[in-house]
Order: C-alpha cells, then sequence, then structure tokens
C-alpha cells in the first residue's frame, strides 16, 4: 500500500493495532493515490486531515480498508476514517467499522463534496438521498439506510461541455483556494459541533 496523506501528517507508518470502541465515526470521501490529493472529489478527506490535526492523537492505522486515526473531540472519542477503496466502494470501509463497532447510524457523519452546491458552501442534513455523490451512494447501499448524517462541502458546478467526472477530480482554481481553505476549517468546525450537540444544532449553526 502507498504512503497515505496521514503518514505524510504523522510523518510515521500506518499499523494495524487494534484501539477500544469509539462512539462515533467520522467518514471523509476521496480517492487514494498522490494524484487525487487536492481535487475537488477528495474535499472530504481534507477536512479529515485538519480534524487530525486538531484533536487526533498522532497514531494512524490501517484497517476496515481504509486510513483511520483516533481522536478525542469535545470529550467524546471518535474515530476518523478515510476509505482507500475508492470514491464509489467506499460503502465498504463504512460497513465494516460500523458491524465490528456496533455503531449506530446516528453517530456516522460522512463528509463529502457536492458539485450541486457553490463552492465553499455547507449543508448539513441527517438523512436523504445521496444527491449523485456515488461514494455516499454506495455507503447508504451497503448500510439499508438513508439516514445517515452527511455533510457536503460544496465544489461548485461542472462548466459548460465539462464531463462530470473530469471535473470532480480536477483540482481547485487558483482564485477558488482561499474560499476553499475557509471551508474546509468550517467543514471542521461543523464536525466538531455534530459531536458535541448533535445533528440539529449543526444544521442550526452550519446551514445559513
Amino acid at each position: 500500500m502507498r504512503p497515505g496523506w496521514w503518514r505524510k501528517l504523522w510523518g510515521q507508518p500506518a499499523t494495524q493495532d487494534k484501539v477500544e470502541l469509539p462512539m462515533k465515526l467520522i467518514v471523509g470521501l476521496g480517492n487514494p493515490g498522490r494524484k487525487y490529493d487536492e481535487t475537488r472529489h477528495n474535499i472530504g478527506f481534507d477536512v479529515l486531515r485538519d480534524l487530525a490535526k486538531q484533536y487526533g492523537d498522532g497514531s494512524v492505522r490501517t484497517r476496515f480498508q481504509a486510513e483511520t486515526a483516533d481522536a478525542i473531540i469535545a470529550g467524546q472519542k471518535v474515530m476518523l476514517v478515510c476509505p482507500q477503496t475508492y470514491m464509489n466502494k467506499s460503502g465498504a470501509s463504512v460497513l465494516a467499522a460500523r458491524d465490528f463497532y456496533k455503531i449506530k447510524h446516528e453517530s456516522i457523519l460522512i463528509v463529502c463534496d457536492d458539485f450541486s452546491l457553490p463552492v465553499a458552501k455547507l449543508r448539513v442534513r441527517a438523512k436523504g438521498s445521496s444527491g449523485g455523490q456515488k461514494g455516499l451512494q454506495d455507503i447508504l447501499n451497503r448500510l439499508g439506510s438513508q439516514e445517515i448524517p452527511r455533510l457536503r462541502v460544496g465544489i461548485g458546478p461542472p462548466p459548460p461541455k465539462w464531463d462530470v467526472a473530469d471535473y470532480v477530480l480536477s483540482k481547485f482554481k487558483a482564485d477558488e483556494q482561499d474560499s476553499v481553505n475557509t471551508a474546509i476549517k468550517q467543514a471542521a468546525d461543523a464536525a466538531t459541533t455534530w459531536v458535541q450537540d448533535g445533528v440539529q444544532e449543526c444544521m442550526n449553526q452550519f446551514n445559513g
């Protein structure tokens, strides 16, 4: 397995150590591999990187076909999960973690991109359809429920004549980067609010 982006952050190899039962999961969606770093589709990874910097314990593990880090957020144990299966099969990691730790659906937050939202706009929902986000759709399919909280980060619509697949795998333009960096910080704050105060309060604060 290639050195994951977690290892760039922590500077140490992943391990297979077992951890105690986490109270919540936060799952960031993206594609593994350096060529996908900082692309629109990988903004979920970027948000989890920010959370790991703030709250992670400094360790990185490979389990559930994902790279994971343990964190304490608002006094609660959280496992940060970045599936390494490629976007369209993200549900395999989430299903495995859910079943292993017996985690309820309301205790799982999915962080992903959304090209139907303007760049840097956030939207939190407690449940619903995937809205065409294929990683989220795979998670909903494998978990057998649409009642999975999700935090969407807007990446803007594809320009005219652009193929959607090419667009989501493109990088943000220079004049978008400051807004995107701010949105990543705000999304990390939203995830923290979700852990501490629940999805309704998170929606109240970040869907304005």
